[in-house]
């Protein structure tokens, strides 16, 4: 072998070895960021668990069933009427007589939210207002901050009324 051949060789090596190391860091960035991507696109469930409207009066558990999203209440403030623990108001509004006797602890009062990955928001579904006894079209969404925000509405969905949650951890 000539001089200088076997440094050269070496070298070259070297080179090749390097290439090929920032070359399978890149791919492994690459792949590791459209994971993470996937999956923050694709996490319907982060709307599971417990939420607490913004004015402290309410919260209801989300939870999946299906490919459908449900809400139930779990807790009331009574803070306006001891008389009335949460524990036994019932739903005296409900336009059906035989359902005016229901517990509101437990009360699926949001149902059927569907989760659309291109909008990043569940539509589709029903919000049950108990104070009204008025059953509404449902959309909901996460915001920046981390709130939950459940839109109620009949029909034309920007004339309806929002309702804001922070996620109970």
């Amino acid at each position: 072998m000539p001089e200088g051949t076997e440094f050269i060789l070496a070298l070259h090596f070297h080179f090749d070895k390097i290439i090929f190391m920032k070359s399978l860091i890149l791919v492994s960035i690459i792949s590791i960021t459209a994971v993470f991507k996937t999956i923050a696109q694709n996490n319907s469930d982060v709307i599971v668990g417990r939420w607490l409207s913004a004015d402290k009066t309410i919260e209801v558990e989300i939870y999946k069933c299906g490919n459908e999203y449900n809400g139930k209440i779990i807790w009331l403030d009574d803070s306006n009427d001891k008389s009335r623990p949460m524990n036994t108001r019932i739903d005296k509004h409900n336009p059906n007589p035989d359902l005016r006797t229901r517990k509101l602890i437990g009360l699926v009062v949001l149902d059927h939210l569907v989760y659309n990955k291109e909008q990043k928001d569940w539509e589709g579904g029903k919000i049950y207002n108990p104070h009204a006894g008025k059953q509404l079209d449902a959309k909901a969404w996460l915001t920046n901050n981390g709130y939950l925000e459940v839109r109620g509405f009949i029909g034309v969905e920007f004339l309806g009324k929002d309702l804001s949650f922070k996620k109970v951890l």
